[in-house]
């Protein structure tokens, strides 16, 4: 079934909207055994620009591998999770697997869970624990894979920003790059949707990770490429929108890819035929509504200073927030209290910095504080 708009997952096909430039940019990347690390806001389409130059891969020497370790909370969930990955999509059917596992794994026995789900993928747990594997070894697992088959191949992991929060991180950093970086039948693509967390893994330079590849920083995509998509989707479904509420469906969440399509979907779904200020209003409402549930489990646990932080982006204050009169108006507390103020809320992916400005990583939020009056 064809969707108007996508949200909520990685968007593909047609659904899959501009980004001409850095697909063709990571494609060529990735062809040519170049590492890349996609940094960007969240909800941009990070992994919706990895899974469409996956697709576009055509040449039979090089194999894709795709894995996502958000649920990897230690070092050998990751390891479990990276060897697991490369055993099934290094095999072009179930029954290589095993022998994948028997060639590269000798001392483990895996085991195979099929879903009840005709076109559910199959689980493999292999079981690796620091007594049967050291972590050089599963490491070096594509590198050996790719010589034995004679192909290169590109591990592509979705969330990496995990690795630097798990125990003894910059250990298990090291240990990462110290292997990785002398492979030449592999390439790394690596991303994550914290990117306070992820700047940090890759462009400090006391990080193990500093300068292990090429920075791709995606940026929001223009809301010109946006109206004429938005558009297109109206009249499939038999439906007008002008151009300008289109426009206006993109300013209002400020270019975010996934609340693009969200908000859009909730728009046409109020629309009869032509869609009127009233069905983007509801929209909006309805957008709202369904992240309301998610920005009050946001706010529990916030400080009064953190919540008056808030109050000022809200109220358009960027900077200066260490000066008298915006220390005395949102009451928050001293000057050296700001520093705590940032990290909390950095932490807790509220805010984010661009140079000497602050903002809230989540547009949407900004919108439902200021109309909820969540001033405590």
């Amino acid at each position: 079934m064809e969707k108007a708009f996508v949200y909520g997952m990685s968007v593909e096909g047609e659904n899959f909207t501009d980004r001409v430039k850095e697909t063709k940019r990571l494609k060529m990347d990735l062809e040519n055994g170049i590492n890349v690390i996609l940094v960007s806001p969240r909800r941009i389409g990070k992994s919706s620009i990895v899974r469409k130059v996956m697709k576009e891969m055509t040449d039979p020497k090089i194999k894709m591998v795709f894995m996502d370790i958000y649920d990897c909370r230690s070092e050998y969930d990751f390891y479990n999770r990276f060897a697991s990955e490369l055993m099934k999509q290094t095999a072009t059917k179930t029954e290589q697997v095993i022998d994948n596992v028997k060639k590269f794994l000798i001392r483990l026995t895996p085991k195979i869970a099929f879903s009840p789900e005709p076109m559910s993928e199959f689980s493999l747990s292999l079981g690796i624990t620091p007594h049967n594997y050291q972590p050089e070894e599963i490491l070096q697992l594509p590198e050996i894979i790719g010589q034995a088959q004679g192909v290169h191949i590109v591990v592509c992991i979705d969330e990496f920003q995990q690795i630097g929060e798990m125990p003894d991180t910059i250990t298990i950093q090291k240990r990462l790059r110290g292997i990785w970086q002398h492979q030449r039948n592999v390439s790394y693509c690596l991303f994550g949707s914290k990117k306070h967390l992820m700047t940090k893994l890759f462009q400090n330079r006391r990080m193990p990770f500093y300068q292990f590849g090429e920075m791709m920083f995606l940026d929001k995509i223009p809301t010109a490429d946006w109206v004429p998509f938005i558009c297109s989707r109206f009249e499939r479904q038999g439906k007008h929108i002008s151009e300008e509420l289109a426009k206006r469906i993109c300013e209002t969440v400020e270019g975010n890819s996934s609340y693009v399509q969200q908000l859009a979907w909730n728009v046409l779904a109020e629309t009869e035929q032509t869609t009127t200020e009233e069905d983007f209003c509801c929209g909006v409402d309805a957008l709202l509504a369904q992240c309301s549930a998610l920005f009050e489990e946001q706010l529990k646990g916030l400080t009064g200073y953190q919540l008056n932080f808030i109050r000022a982006l809200c109220d358009g204050v960027s900077s200066d927030f260490g000066s008298k009169a915006i220390l005395e108006n949102y009451n928050l507390g001293s000057k050296s209290n700001i520093s705590r103020i940032k990290t909390a809320l950095q932490n807790k992916e509220m805010i984010d910095f661009d140079k000497d400005t602050v903002y809230l990583e989540d547009p949407v939020f900004k919108i439902w504080y200021k109309r909820n009056n969540k001033i405590l």
